[in-house]
């Protein structure tokens, strides 16, 4: 049995399109299933607990929606020990991206039948469970700046979902004042002066692509961090088209840390996001629990024997 944990409107209305043709797909296939909906990610753990304490043969849960619904469900995935799968349905789709998921809904399903499992690392602190990444300074406040702002809906509506970061990107640029941070990477501590962000990733990219850490990996046991620093708004603004291919790691005001715990404390409030989802302007205390979540993913093949392996939910 698969529960199917559904955010309709996702990616501005895709998380009810895809819904409506997976479960077709599901249907004529005679794969049983459950729908679960959530609009409301601070209900969404309780609701995901619910369903899932009702039966022990959960096979997965298979997100439709972005990486903000994946995020709201991965304390009641792991407290239940339930893989997750992911058909991504959301703006930036960077989870699916990070564990090869196709973004086309057909394989997307495909890849999450296939009952190959990655042992992913999730990233702990005072703001919960994240996956992806913990954005503090400019990157956050653009992600802030893009869910506030009307021109997410616009480009969602259009299919232009990463459109949307590239305005929002323009539009932080012109007001975001850039201050001092210190980075504390495994007890070692480093001050950053003109700081414009710190990025604290499990996966290579989010912002729709954006390869902040490209070198980063799910199951590796590490946080990548980029911290951007001591540069022009200029070259911050020549700076982004880099991260499209992650070159920006070689460019001098650009340093990368590797660790297994981060602290991240900017001399003045800035915003923090984790899998694009607020996390307040409170200093950042970032560790990595190393295999916490199991993910469905085509990139287990290709894995090293031990490293991945059969889905089993330990309910």
């Amino acid at each position: 049995m698969y529960l199917l944990i559904i955010n309709p409107r996702s990616g501005g209305g895709a998380g009810q399109r895809t819904w409506q043709s997976v479960e077709g797909m599901l249907h004529s296939r005679g794969i049983p299933h459950e729908p679960l909906f959530t609009q409301n990610a601070d209900r969404a753990e309780t609701q995901v607990l619910g369903a899932l304490a009702r039966r022990d043969d959960w096979r997965a849960a298979i997100v439709i929606g972005g990486d903000g619904t994946i995020h709201s469900v991965l304390g009641a995935l792991r407290r239940r020990g339930v893989p997750l799968a992911v058909i991504p349905a959301g703006s930036g789709n960077d989870t699916a991206r990070g564990f090869g998921i196709p973004l086309a809904t057909e394989a997307a399903l495909e890849a999450a039948l296939q009952d190959r499992c990655l042992e992913a690392d999730l990233l702990s602190g005072a703001g919960g469970l994240t996956l992806t990444a913990v954005a503090s300074g400019f990157d956050a406040q653009v992600a802030v700046n893009v869910n506030n702002g009307f021109y997410k809906r616009l480009c969602n509506a259009i299919g232009a979902g990463q459109l949307a970061y590239i305005i929002g990107i323009l539009h932080t640029l012109m007001t975001f004042k850039p201050c001092r941070v210190s980075v504390t990477c495994d007890g070692k501590e480093q001050a950053f002066e003109k700081a414009w962000l710190v990025s604290i990733c499990n996966l290579p990219s989010y912002g729709g692509g954006l390869l902040i850490c490209p070198q980063a990996e799910a199951d590796d046991g590490l946080l990548d961090v980029c911290v951007v620093h001591g540069c022009s708004r200029m070259q911050v603004l020549r700076l982004f088209p880099t991260l499209l291919k992650g070159t920006h790691v070689a460019l001098p005001f650009v340093t990368m840390l590797r660790g297994h715990s981060v602290a991240v404390h900017f001399a003045q409030a800035r915003h923090a996001i984790g899998d694009g989802e607020p996390l307040g302007t409170a200093p950042l205390a970032v560790r990595c629990e190393p295999g916490a979540l199991r993910v469905l993913s085509p990139l287990a093949a290709a894995r090293e024997q031990g490293a991945a392996g059969p889905c089993q939910a330990s309910v």
